[in-house]
């Protein structure tokens, strides 16, 4: 089973030819895309460029070309070294190839070959941080319609401040995700540009087809300044990465924190459901359900957070051409730390577990709809702003001092305290304007959120709308990824192709 090729197993289980326990061919697993793999790369594209361009003999092109594949293939071996230096890849390539192999090295440096991976290993995390972000917003959006008429206090400055719909505050985070793909897109712009053949700062003598390495290793264009190449640009691009981290960790962190006040109620509104290593027991008060999960996320998002100011400080201070900022494994992880924190965000968010009968028994018990009595007041009765606003107040105040819910406040204590504001502000009108029943209405949290009007609002029409187009963002950068992808991919496939007649012999 194991010799044959995927396709012919494929047709021998269709007919029958194969046992049961060999019904799922096992896919060769891809090569890790590190720095090994792409100095790999890298190479074979200089060998097949440089033969074509007369810059290397072609009758040695095939010798040459067959020791490069030999280092791959060991390289590619389980356990196998790997180096991540031109200066210890090309003594590899010596032992397989000869002295010889070095021809190929012509016009390049480790500079421009350096800086050349690491521009497409950036570029490779930040797609999959990008995928990742896609994935966790998609997940906020469809909760968001879950919940789109589900209303829920909303905090300022750690004060319960108004009713909402809870589908509505998580359309807001899914629009700071969404300012985060946007980043992605904007700086994957200026990194998709090859270095190569700029070699250490300005350039070479040697006639280097530049834009054809660049399509080899699947790059959108070329970095156009020799110097910039590896001097400037690798230095400035980890820290614009690091500021999309920072974004993404900033994010999370302040969703979990929201999710986590509700931890200190003893009647929360928002819980994780147990299980699946969501919550765990205290080992000394049986009570406790402790929120591991929301831990591990913030910790993960902090995390991200100290990685991203990591490229800032390296770079900070140092003239031109130092290596500080631009280690790969450094920059990489701090990538894969944001796609850490979103995934630990996506669990969340499947793990929600919203009350929303104590959410509306949580607005009524304090006056987070007290400011519709001022806006009521001036918009259908034309009182200024601020005496409604004031009135408001003195109800407030009044409740609070005799411990009364919003849905008790007797009407007729309210007539009285309008009576007093009128006078105090000198209103020509001295009662107040509202029947008992638009009183009522007026601080009902869920009319209040059912009844917005103004673009952007938690109105049933707007939330349809936002959903609608959430979604439509979130297929829009589905595609840009897969369009990423599949053109490094294709132009990788295009090498292999090229790189395999070259080590044959084919003309």
């Amino acid at each position: 089973m194991s010799k044959l090729p995927l396709r012919a197993a494929a047709l021998a289980l269709a007919i029958g030819a194969l046992p049961a326990h060999a019904q799922q061919p096992t896919p060769p697993k891809e090569p890790v895309r590190d720095e090994f793999f792409w100095l790999g790369e890298i190479n074979k594209a200089s060998t097949v460029i440089n033969a074509e361009q007369g810059l290397l003999d072609r009758a040695l092109a095939p010798k040459l070309a067959q020791g490069i594949a030999k280092v791959i293939e060991a390289g590619n071996q389980p356990g196998a070294k790997r180096p991540s230096t031109v200066i210890t890849f090309e003594p590899l390539m010596i032992e397989q190839a000869g002295v010889e192999v070095t021809l190929i090295h012509a016009g390049r440096s480790s500079q421009d070959m350096h800086a050349t991976y690491r521009a497409t290993i950036m570029r490779d995390r930040l797609l999959a941080l990008a995928d990742q972000l896609n994935r966790t917003t998609r997940t906020l959006v469809e909760l968001a319609a879950t919940h789109k008429e589900t209303v829920v206090p909303n905090y300022t400055n750690g004060v319960a401040a108004q009713p909402n719909s809870y589908g509505h505050y998580l359309l807001g985070f899914a629009a700071g995700l969404d300012r985060d793909a946007q980043r992605i897109r904007e700086i994957y712009a200026r990194l998709d540009r090859s270095p190569m053949g700029t070699t250490v700062l300005n350039g070479t003598s040697s006639p280097l087809d530049r834009r054809r390495m660049a399509d080899y290793l699947g790059f959108a264009a070329l970095v156009d300044n020799a110097y910039d190449a590896s001097q400037i640009a690798a230095a400035d691009l980890p820290v614009e990465a690091g500021g999309i981290v920072t974004g993404i960790a900033l994010h999370v962190g302040g969703f979990v924190e929201d999710v986590m006040t509700q931890y200190a109620q003893s009647r929360p509104w928002i819980l994780l459901r147990e299980g699946g290593g969501n919550t765990y027991v205290s080992s000394a008060m049986p009570q406790k359900r402790n929120p591991g999960l929301l831990n591990g996320t913030r910790e993960d998002a902090s995390t991200a957070l100290s990685l991203a100011m990591g490229p800032v400080f390296r770079a900070h201070n140092i003239p031109p051409g130092m290596p500080d900022a631009k280690d790969a494994k450094a920059n990489g992880a701090m990538i894969e730390g944001a796609g850490k924190a979103l995934h630990g965000l996506d669990r969340i968010l499947k793990a929600l577990v919203i009350d929303p009968e104590r959410a509306l028994a949580e607005l009524n018990s304090d006056w987070t709809a007290s400011q519709e009595l001022a806006d009521v007041l001036m918009r259908k009765y034309g009182l200024p702003f601020r005496a409604g606003h004031h009135f408001a107040s003195e109800i407030v105040d009044h409740a609070k001092l005799n411990d009364i819910r919003p849905t008790d406040f007797p009407y007729a204590q309210a007539q009285a305290i309008y009576r007093k504001t009128a006078a105090e502000m000198r209103l020509s009108a001295a009662e107040l304007p509202m029947s008992e029943a638009e009183f009522r209405a007026t601080l009902d949290p869920v009319a209040i959120v059912r009844n917005r009007a103004t673009a952007g609002g938690p109105q049933p029409a707007e939330m349809d709308r936002m959903l609608a187009e959430a979604r439509q963002r979130l297929a829009q950068q589905d595609g840009w990824i897969k369009d990423r992808r599949g053109a490094i991919a294709a132009a990788l496939a295009k090498l292999d192709a090229d790189f395999g007649k070259l080590a044959k012999g084919a003309n």
